[in-house]
């Protein structure tokens, strides 16, 4: 049985099973996020296809449906199928019966109430084959929304943003927080005196102003909104590695690699980060459910991923109004979707921090 610090972290965070199962759930959003359109019903970019006629319909309803050879077929690679969707879009028309004539398909539109019922006719030259295949039963697991979208395929895609959000916004805070952090914690005095004063400054503008100020400056967008929370969340980390190396550096590994003639930034890189790591990877949890939540509240205001993307936090400002309309799972639905995310993020940083205390 190996000893090492490692090992022994593993084994206590394997033993714990809330961050355990956060860990799994976390694997398999990011699964969905990448293979998003695998999963999806509806496999349009974006899963945009909208049917009007059968907007915010309840979780399992079920309608035929109509639907028309594409007139005009672009090429598509597979991986751009895999990724971002079929752009060949299809018409579909939800529609109540059929009827096939001698030189036409006859459909009544699928329509609520008292409305009078219209037939429209297609030639049968428009369809390649027998205009039944054509005709399917469409279940629709989570219902519409209000403009008759798929919410399950929605909910799916609507993943890749949550999750991505996370990863880059990170990714890019702590690649400015070490770099500030280190320099500030390791060369002291006016240099430090300068680090801390811009991180105050920085710490003192509440951090969603900040982001809509930075959104607003870069445009709105779905990069723009990655590189603006990512600016935003390298504060934290420049003072916890700041603090963490002003004590580090006074160990004698650090004095013995001075004493050798390495480099300021080999003796950083090579041997203070590596022993301060376990802080990091916690903050870094922490900010991922952060960055999740800076993410829904911009797109919340309108100002985050643009439609037609589809994104959580925007899915909850198009529906929320239908709480009060005997529709609420429309609003509750992405908000639980971001809550079980956040909740996730969280429990895995308990666990880090627990695995990989020293004390313990």
């Amino acid at each position: 049985m190996s000893n090492s610090l490692t090992q022994l972290a593993l084994k206590k965070f394997k033993k714990n099973r809330s961050g355990l199962f956060s860990f799994w759930y976390i694997v398999l959003c990011g699964i969905i996020a990448v293979f998003a359109y695998v999963f999806t019903p509806d496999d349009s970019s974006n899963a945009n296809q909208m049917h009007l006629e059968i907007h915010s319909k309840k979780p399992g309803f079920t309608v035929q449906m109509l639907t028309l050879p594409a007139q005009e077929v672009s090429k598509q690679s597979f991986f751009s199928k895999l990724f971002f969707g079929n752009k060949n879009s299809v018409t579909e028309i939800p529609i109540i019966s059929y009827n096939i004539t001698e030189n036409s398909l006859e459909i009544v539109p699928y329509s609520e109430g008292s409305i009078q019922k219209l037939v429209k006719k297609y030639p049968l030259t428009t369809f390649k084959n027998d205009p039944t295949q054509y005709i399917t039963q469409k279940k629709f697991l989570w219902g519409t929304d209000k403009y008759g979208r798929d919410l399950l395929s929605r909910m799916l895609i609507g993943t890749r943003i949550s999750f991505f959000i996370g990863f880059i916004a990170v990714f890019i805070s702590l690649v400015i927080g070490i770099t500030i952090g280190s320099i500030a914690g390791y060369f002291g005095g006016k240099v430090d005196t300068f680090i801390m004063w811009l991180i105050n400054i920085t710490w003192s503008i509440p951090t969603l102003l900040l982001v809509i100020a930075i959104t607003l400056a870069l445009g709105k967008g779905f990069w723009q909104v990655f590189v603006a929370v990512g600016l935003t969340m390298w504060v934290e980390v420049a003072r916890v590695v700041r603090g963490q190396i002003m004590t580090t550096k006074q160990q004698q590994y650090v004095e013995a690699a001075k004493a050798l003639g390495f480099s300021n930034t080999r003796i950083i890189l090579r041997h203070i980060l590596p022993n301060i790591l376990a802080p990091i990877i916690v903050i870094s949890a922490a900010n991922f459910a952060a960055a999740i939540l800076i993410e829904s509240g911009l797109s919340f205001l309108g100002i985050g991923a643009q439609p037609p993307t589809p994104s959580w936090g925007a899915m909850i400002k198009d529906h929320y109004s239908y709480i009060i309309l005997g529709k609420a799972y429309l609003a509750i639905i992405p908000g639980l979707a971001i809550m079980s995310l956040v909740m996730a993020f969280m429990l895995i940083g308990n666990a880090l921090r627990d695995a990989l205390d020293v004390r313990n």
